[in-house]
């Protein structure tokens, strides 16, 4: 039990969490994205076909008994929201690389030497003339 309160007491979780619940509603905005704004006009453009009620009937409904489909619009919207997705964390990790490089390549360069006063060059030349 101690092990797990100090677990979830680490600010990684709490950071996870935030993601999470970030995630969860980025998800549902990129579905609406691509089922109220994509697919319409694409439905349109390929002679007003509605994707979400697009299906291969299996068995037809009789009575009580409710049909059996395959129901591929379905299928294809959750294919384009993923993708959308997709690409909207490979940019997101993309940028997030490109500014880890830049900082570790600020870390890996050496810092100029200090300029030299006129009185630390003075006295460097004294000391190479004693040496020799």
């Amino acid at each position: 039990m101690k092990e797990f309160k100090k677990f979830i007491s680490r600010g990684n979780v709490l950071d996870m969490a935030v993601g999470l619940i970030l995630a969860t509603y980025f998800g549902a905005i990129v579905k609406s994205l691509v089922n109220d704004v994509i697919m319409p006009p694409v439905g349109i453009l390929l002679g007003g076909v509605d994707f979400s009620s697009l299906k291969l009937i299996i068995q037809e409904a009789e009575g009580e008994t409710a049909e059996v489909a395959i129901q591929y619009g379905v299928f294809i919207n959750t294919i384009i929201t993923f993708l959308i997705v997709s690409f909207a964390i490979f940019i997101v990790i993309k940028g997030i690389n490109k500014a880890q490089d830049r900082l570790k390549k600020e870390e890996e360069t050496p810092a100029p030497a200090p300029k030299l006063s006129k009185e630390e060059v003075l006295l460097t030349e004294i000391r190479d003339l004693l040496k020799k």
